[in-house]
């Protein structure tokens, strides 16, 4: 089965993609994250990454003068990394139409909230705030529209009485690190199943 090679874009802590790296190295294939690329100097998503050898580059949105000449530049990393797939995992940028098309259909996102409910940020505020019962997160293809495309895979958690914003959104991280290396890895399977048997060669 041909390796699949997986750029993870990131802003912050990197507990995600940790729980990529964690699960792709559990699963030994089909996949494996083979480059990170930040937007943030200093986030310890690229300390995550260079601990376990993995290349790293950083493209840093405000010595851009607009969003048009950072989503050029980190294109050019991405493409420099070869990925088969691309996953956001708590990228906090909004990425542009030409962009979002140069790689359609193999890009996704993990979302903290059960879209198409609460798309954007505070989320959990806003579950709190319509006083819901149940909450949680959502792999799903990369459209123009934020947050808007096709649902790959949901997981639930429920609102517990007492909750606030930091019990919500702890209990839905957790769910997020299980959901999205197992939507990542039926990505890698299903994209190895429809490759002609020589390229996996």
């Amino acid at each position: 089965m041909a390796l699949a090679r997986v750029t993870v874009l990131a802003s912050g802590r990197g507990s995600n993609l940790a729980a990529l790296i964690a699960a792709a190295e559990r699963a030994a294939g089909p996949w494996a994250v083979t480059h990170v690329v930040c937007n943030r100097p200093g986030a310890r998503a690229l300390v995550v990454a260079t601990e376990h050898g993995i290349a790293t580059t950083l493209v840093d949105h405000t010595t851009y003068a607009s969003r048009a000449d950072f989503d050029a530049a980190l294109a050019t990393a991405i493409d420099r990394g070869e990925p088969d797939l691309v996953v956001l995992a708590g990228f906090m940028r909004v990425l542009g139409d030409a962009f979002v098309a140069r790689y359609a259909g193999r890009m996704l996102n993990i979302h903290p909230s059960l879209l198409p409910a609460y798309p954007g940020l505070h989320t959990h505020r806003r579950a709190l705030a319509d006083g819901v019962t149940e909450h949680g997160c959502t792999v799903h293809a990369v459209s123009a529209a934020v947050d808007g495309g096709a649902i790959v895979d949901q997981a639930r958690v429920p609102v517990l009485p007492g909750d606030d914003e930091a019990t919500l959104a702890a209990r839905v991280l957790e769910a997020e690190h299980r959901l999205l290396p197992s939507a990542v890895t039926r990505w890698c399977i299903a994209r190895a199943r429809s490759l002609p048997p020589e390229a996996g060669r």
